[in-house]
């Protein structure tokens, strides 16, 4: 810009040009700011704002029942029945107190402490953001006798609150429709939903929560529905997330205890799985960032597990040092705290930083798990057994990286040989292939843009990392490929499962596999591998699936590919034109990437241009982690019962 055009825009500058948004306008002008995002997470973050209102009536023991309902049309309903929103004249704002909570930012009893001892929401936008982003909303609200309504279009009142009649129920409804002009998405998960109202129950023991879909009916006609209530909250919450483990204490250790105004619940229970689960929650606010109450935990687990073991004797033979990561593996725990005031911090706002609840949580945790080691000696016994093996195969798995890491060293190019690798070397621009077999990888490597994609073939399925000893995946052929590879190690003295990627060659790693069920069953491997090692490189957004077509379709001079069944019968209709002719249709399915040739996988899957890709992401890690156990772990029945209930949803070839 030049000098002259700055001068310009300086004297045109003025109070003309401040833009005032009123009421929720700037939640509907900036909608991301508020909710994340306008994808399926920012639609279902909508319901978790009226829920979680609901929950906070449940908090202070005015609630104990939550009804959500997934309506024919598409809109959604979420019933409590709390004490209901005051409908009573806002002197303030001169309007009923439902008008401004739904209509006014930052809003609501959540900031008075006299009404709310402590609440899930973090900046008090809750429904009145909802309101804003819909096409339409209703709240009826059932209070002191009386039922009333209020309705608004796009976050604007279309009358006053109407009292409409009597009733002997007490609560609120509020039953909305996202704006489809805003969200990209606004069909809602049955799965999503449930899967936090099921997280919901456990952590707020007592409550009943129920979940409707009419759009889905079963054999007798009846709509799909879930119902939520537990008495022993997160110790039946870890039950749950161990019920595909083979566990190695029979009963899951609880603690309830409160200090400092702060309540805190415990659930941890040991298993034979190598991996580490600790889940943490602060007002009912998943805080997968961690924070203070988790490092509380972390802290007062160790100390009081090694005091334990180096009175028993137990740690004596041991020619090693124990580790945190040792007192942790094979270890499922949730923490859940109610803070008053929490301060939030990280990436996500989704870090707890207040520093007394560290010493609180230490504290209240040391107390109870020392009591509970003394009055169980054989579990006690069993856990620091458990230490001893953790710490035994960290140690062996450690040589096993110093030797890849040499071996890396002493290599012409510390590279696999079988790295087909590309030339630019800034990460940001370059993306290598897992290619399932040394066929396709060539067919790959012939078809690819060697400019910026690299391949690796991979032979055949790699080690299922879920049933495997660390030391033992460092020393798998393929797996050490695919790190050295990658230029990422893992490992420190100090943390056995820190993950380096200061060296990282790509920021985009794309499994790709056959359309079949060894395909699958492949990716599913590797993924594995990719949560359990290398779960930053998914948080980053870094991993993505590639999607090879299923159906080539051709009729004279004509060709078509089809990614899908619906896609396939489409692709014919195109192809048989207005006479509805199929008989010159040729129809090829393809099982394996080799079949096609390396224009055709260039074309259909490699080519940015045209190709899908899959980004794995992580919305749930709690029911990511416990999935990846039911499908990969050693317990069978969970698993066919899993394929039985999904299988009429997949693809599975004969």
């Amino acid at each position: 810009m030049t000098e002259e055009e700055l001068k310009e825009l300086r004297k045109d500058y003025s109070a003309s040009n401040i833009q005032v948004l009123e009421g929720l306008e700037a939640v509907r002008k900036r909608p991301a700011m508020y909710i994340g995002d306008l994808s399926s997470k920012g639609l279902h973050h909508l319901v978790n704002e009226v829920v979680d209102n609901s929950i906070d009536e449940a908090m202070v023991g005015h609630c104990d029942r939550i009804d959500v309902v997934v309506l024919e049309d598409g809109s959604i309903s979420i019933t409590d029945n709390g004490r209901g929103i005051p409908v009573d004249k806002h002197e303030k704002m001169d309007k009923s107190a439902l008008e401004v909570v739904m209509t006014v930012l930052h809003s609501g009893g959540k900031f008075d402490k006299g009404s709310y001892k402590v609440s899930g929401g973090l900046h008090g936008v809750g429904v009145s953001c909802v309101n804003g982003l819909s096409r339409h909303l209703k709240a009826d609200v059932f209070r002191k006798g009386h039922h009333y309504v209020q309705e608004f279009a796009y976050g604007k009142p279309l009358y006053p609150v109407r009292q409409v009649g009597d009733t002997d129920q007490t609560g609120t409804r509020i039953t909305f429709t996202p704006d489809e002009s805003i969200f990209q998405v606004t069909t809602f998960s049955f799965d999503v939903l449930s899967g936090r109202l099921r997280e919901l129950a456990y952590i707020n023991k007592g409550i009943q929560i129920s979940i409707t879909d009419q759009r889905e009916k079963d054999e007798d006609g009846e709509p799909t529905r879930e119902v939520f209530h537990s008495q022993e909250g997160l110790a039946d919450f870890i039950k749950y997330l161990d019920g595909n483990r083979d566990t190695i204490i029979q009963v899951p250790i609880h603690i309830e205890a409160e200090k400092n105004n702060i309540p805190v619940e415990v659930a941890m229970q040991y298993n034979n799985s190598f991996a580490e689960n600790i889940h943490s929650y602060v007002n009912n606010i998943n805080t997968h960032e961690g924070g203070t109450h988790l490092a509380g935990f972390r802290r007062a687990l160790t100390r009081t597990l090694k005091s334990y073991a180096d009175k028993s004797g137990m740690l004596a033979r041991l020619k090693f040092e124990v580790n945190g990561d040792d007192f942790r593996e094979g270890l499922t725990a949730i923490i859940s705290v109610k803070v008053p005031d929490p301060q939030f911090e990280g990436q996500t706002k989704t870090k707890l930083g207040n520093s007394e609840v560290m010493g609180t949580v230490d504290q209240l945790v040391s107390i109870a798990l020392a009591s509970y080691l003394e009055e169980h000696p054989r579990e006690a016994k069993t856990i620091v057994n458990k230490v001893i093996l953790a710490a035994t195969a960290r140690h062996a798995a450690r040589k096993a990286r110093e030797l890849v890491q040499r071996k890396s060293v002493l290599s012409s190019t510390g590279l696999p040989g079988k790295l087909a690798d590309c030339s630019v070397k800034n990460p940001e621009k370059a993306e290598i292939f897992l290619v399932e077999g040394d066929s396709a990888g060539g067919t790959a490597k012939a078809g690819r843009d060697r400019n910026f994609q690299a391949i690796l073939p991979l032979r055949g399925k790699i080690l299922n990392v879920e049933k495997a000893m660390q030391h033992k995946i460092f020393e798998n052929e393929e797996i050490k490929n695919i790190f050295t590879a990658l230029g990422v190690n893992i490992g420190t003295e100090e943390d056995s499962k820190a993950l380096n990627t200061v060296r990282l060659r790509y920021h985009k790693i794309i499994v790709m596999t056959d359309a079949d069920v060894d395909g699958s069953h492949i990716a599913t491997l590797v993924l594995t591998f990719f949560f359990r090692y290398m779960r930053e490189l998914i948080e980053r957004g870094y991993i993505y699936i590639a999607t090879p077509p299923l159906y080539l379709l051709k009729r004279g001079k004509s060709a078509k590919y089809a990614w899908s069944e619906e896609e396939r019968q489409q692709v014919v209709k195109d192809l048989a034109g207005p006479d509805g002719n199929i008989k010159n249709i040729s129809l090829q399915r393809y099982k394996g990437l080799g079949e096609m040739n390396d224009e055709q996988l260039w074309d259909t899957t490699m080519n940015p241009e045209t190709r899908i890709l899959r980004q794995v992401t992580i919305d749930n890690g709690r029911e990511a982690d416990r999935i990846f156990s039911m499908l990969m772990g050693d317990e069978v029945p969970p698993r066919k019962e899993f394929i039985e209930k999904n299988a009429k949803y997949a693809n599975i070839d004969a």
